[in-house]
């Protein structure tokens, strides 16, 4: 190769890490959109292969109708209960009263106990400006959320009209053999799909596992930390943890030693054990992913991707872990061999 071709190979390098690096981080915004859009898009390709391939239907009539489907199924659903926490936690910023009279109500029953007394100034001037900053992030979330809907369906829409040309398309610029994209390709699908339906299935046997331990000993809002409960449960082993355990102490704190002991055993029994055992069975029988994959890739997914972090974190693991076998077969094994090879060849001709 002439230096003249050395020298366009390397800049056309350059120019590609450059670019993509800038697009990358100008588009950061928009990742979940473009994560959720390849997410459904792994759920629903067969299903749109089948209407054009087998029913002979355009390919922009049967994508409108898939992404009408995906709409009915994942999105409305997801919405609504968006809204439902929204909607809870708005009433809470339109009145401050109904934070701040628990909040005495418990800093009471704190400096009964304790002795230590949580309504001095520096408190109360800190709760009372965190609480008109709920409005606000409220507010950003709410709008991201939309925007990323909408890049979501715009994105979903074009990746069912490629279909086939775009997978073809990526396969080719895919750094492996063709046995090795398959297995590369066969991990993300079975991960995606495992996470993409395990997790909001094990999320609302939890929050409802949950729910019926809050109405029995008799929490107060259980409707809204059974759903709180639900998004927790994205965090593996400890996830329900950070709602129960609060409510436990508060309902101590109040004076229901009955109700807070009876909900630590219900929750330390049923409720943690039950999202363990769902969790695991499920990525077992639907992935058969390692459980410490699923464990440490969610906690990296999430400081990445943010919630869709929960589904390509692990997958993010699962690949790394992947291509270190590949390299290992590839290349560590196959020198090992042909090295074993020589010297049994050697051996054979010294005797």
């Amino acid at each position: 190769m002439s230096v003249k071709e050395q020298y366009w190979r390397y800049s056309l390098v350059v120019i590609i890490l450059g670019l993509g690096t800038i697009i990358f981080v100008k588009l950061l915004p928009f990742l979940g959109g473009l994560l959720g859009a390849l997410t459904i898009y792994i759920l629903v390709r067969k299903q749109m292969f089948s209407l054009t391939e087998k029913r002979h239907i355009r390919r922009g009539l049967a994508a409108a109708i898939v992404l009408c489907e995906s709409i009915l199924c994942f999105l409305i659903p997801m919405s609504l209960v968006v809204w439902l926490v929204v909607n809870k936690l708005q009433g809470i910023n339109l009145d401050p009263g109904s934070i701040i009279e628990p909040a005495k109500h418990i800093a009471q029953l704190v400096e009964e106990k304790t002795g230590y007394d949580l309504l001095v100034t520096d408190n109360l001037v800190k709760l009372a400006a965190w609480i008109p900053k709920i409005g606000q992030l409220l507010m950003e979330w709410i709008s991201g959320f939309a925007v990323n809907i909408f890049v979501l369906i715009f994105v979903l829409y074009f990746m069912l009209v490629g279909g086939r040309k775009m997978e073809a398309y990526l396969d080719d610029i895919l750094p492996f053999n063709k046995a090795h994209t398959q297995e590369v390709l066969h991990e993300i699908k079975m991960i995606v799909q495992s996470n993409a339906i395990g997790i909001p299935l094990l999320a609302l046997i939890q929050g409802f596992v949950a729910l019926v331990g809050y109405w029995i000993f008799g929490v107060p809002s259980a409707v809204l930390f059974g759903l709180l409960t639900c998004f927790a449960t994205i965090i593996p082993i400890v996830g329900t943890m950070l709602i129960w355990v609060p409510i436990v102490i508060y309902l101590a704190l109040s004076g229901s030693w009955g109700n807070a002991i009876g909900l630590a055993i219900y929750a330390s029994i049923v409720v943690s054990q039950s999202d363990n055992l769902i969790r695991f069975v499920l990525q077992k029988k639907m992935a058969d992913t390692h459980p410490l994959i699923t464990i440490f890739g969610v906690v990296i997914g999430l400081s990445l991707f943010g919630f869709m972090g929960v589904i390509f974190g692990p997958l993010m693991l699962a690949i790394f872990i992947l291509c270190v076998n590949m390299f290992k077969r590839e290349y560590l094994d196959r020198k090992r061999t042909a090295k074993n090879s020589s010297a049994h060849t050697e051996s054979l001709d010294r005797q």
